[in-house]
């Protein structure tokens, strides 16, 4: 009777360390799933004029103001606007 006591414990311990593995594989799984789903653009930048998202890689920087920008129509507008001699 001792025995099966022992028996059953162990056979319990294993069913729920496997039942452990397979949750953490599982998550780890629609982890990776879910980081291949991601644009292969880059980090995203907001344009200090439109707020519009662009990839980091197309847009445009402007050293001093260290401010992101999506064309240099923009850019220009902002300096513009933003210029402390004005």
């Amino acid at each position: 009777m001792n025995l099966l006591l022992i028996r059953l414990i162990i056979f319990a311990v294993l069913f729920l360390a496997g039942l452990k593995l397979y949750r953490l594989y599982r998550e780890w799984k629609l982890e990776q799933e879910q980081h291949d789903d991601l644009p292969e653009g880059g980090k995203m930048v907001r344009c200090a004029w439109c707020q519009v998202h662009v990839p980091e890689d197309e847009a445009l920087r402007d050293k001093p103001t260290a401010a992101w920008f999506c064309c240099s129509a923009h850019r220009d507008r902002f300096l513009q606007e933003h210029d402390p001699e004005a």
